[in-house]
């Protein structure tokens, strides 16, 4: 059962989950264990655990829409009520194409939703659906690629001063 409580998490559950983000596809337990320096029982049991509890909610792979013949890949910015912001998400995820909706903590520009489509009739399809749904559309931008990092709290040893690099 999930709930809104926090989970702690240790060194071992922090060492799973950022090995999961990297690879989770093609990674063992058995791996994962050497990595981490416990049993592969141990990770399958944590990994059991961290679904149970809701901090991992799913695995997903990563999709190249342009080599799946989707090449319009459109990141709308729009606006709705902030008292209806998640209610809005929730029916922005059935609008066929829209593949993301990302809640944003504002007044306006207070939904992100990325959408994918063949040619201009589905992102106008798209645009349409939105504007019905009491949507403000702000702006309709053309994503080239969508970069992702697995978010490091574990394996590389800390600094204190954290930079990017160049």
């Amino acid at each position: 059962m999930v709930d809104d409580t926090t989970v702690t998490l240790d060194e071992v559950d922090r060492g799973v989950l950022h090995l999961l983000q990297q690879d989770a596809r093609n990674t063992t337990a058995e791996e994962i264990a050497e990595r981490v320096g416990v049993s592969a029982s141990t990770v399958r049991n944590r990994i059991g655990k961290l679904e149970e509890d809701g901090v991992i909610q799913g695995y997903q792979p990563i999709l190249d829409y342009e080599r799946a013949n989707l090449p319009l890949h459109v990141l709308f910015i729009c606006t709705v009520q902030p008292d209806r912001r998640d209610e809005m998400a929730e029916k922005v995820l059935d609008v066929k194409g829209v593949v993301t909706v990302k809640e944003m903590i504002t007044s306006v520009e207070n939904l992100h939703i990325e959408a994918v489509g063949k040619d201009t009739d589905d992102l106008v399809r798209i645009t349409d659906v939105l504007q019905r749904m009491e949507l403000e559309v702000g702006s309709a931008e053309l994503m080239k690629r969508e970069l992702i990092r697995p978010f490091n709290f574990h394996l590389e040893p800390s600094t204190g001063n954290e930079e990017p690099e160049e």
